[in-house]
């Protein structure tokens, strides 16, 4: 399983219905609203790379959001 966060900004007053469509998205497993540089950070869960960029892909179509910037998380051996 791959894990990404995809930060976004969106359109002043378009945060609550940007909400709602991200809760339609499959694969998005929590989305959180911030304050800072962005707006929001969705939450994905994917089998693989090519289905997180499909998501990632549907967050960028939802009608609000201007800007992305996608992270994966890399899980490395536990160290002692």
């Amino acid at each position: 399983m791959i894990i990404g966060f995809t930060m976004m900004n969106v359109n002043r007053g378009a945060e609550y219905d940007v909400w709602q469509e991200l809760a339609k998205i499959s694969g998005v497993t929590r989305a959180v609203h911030v304050f800072g540089e962005f707006d929001y950070i969705a939450i994905i869960e994917a089998s693989d790379l090519s289905e997180l960029n499909r998501v990632v892909d549907d967050i960028k179509l939802i009608q609000g959001v201007t800007t992305t910037r996608t992270f994966v998380e890399h899980q490395l051996p536990f160290m002692k």
